[in-house]
């Protein structure tokens, strides 16, 4: 799950396109926006897209250490941390969407 901070002068969906590229290699179209994570502790907003390549090649990177195309299901298997997960079924159930989920980490 490719992330990041936006730059100034950056929309979100720019900055989406950008990370993907430079943590996996992929151009992407991003086809949709999905909704937002706040974590409120912590002053973070994570705003989800959905979106497709279109372009690029997958490659590992140090903020990717492996990449691949998988079964939807197969892939969520894969998906060790927890928030990452429910991030990723949010997306991919549109009557979510937009989604907005509000969450503190205490320290």
């Amino acid at each position: 799950m490719p992330g990041g901070q936006v730059e100034e002068g950056e929309s979100l969906k720019d900055a989406a396109i950008r990370e993907t590229k430079e943590e996996c290699g992929l151009d992407i179209e991003v086809t949709k926006f999905c909704g937002i994570f706040q974590n409120v502790s912590e002053c973070i907003c994570n705003t989800l897209f959905l979106g497709r390549p279109v372009g690029g090649e997958l490659v590992t990177t140090p903020e990717c250490l492996e990449a691949g195309f998988f079964p939807i299901e197969e892939a969520l298997e894969m998906v060790t941390w927890k928030n990452f997960r429910q991030r990723i079924e949010f997306c991919l159930n549109e009557e979510l969407h937009p989604f907005y989920v509000e969450f503190s980490l205490s320290k």
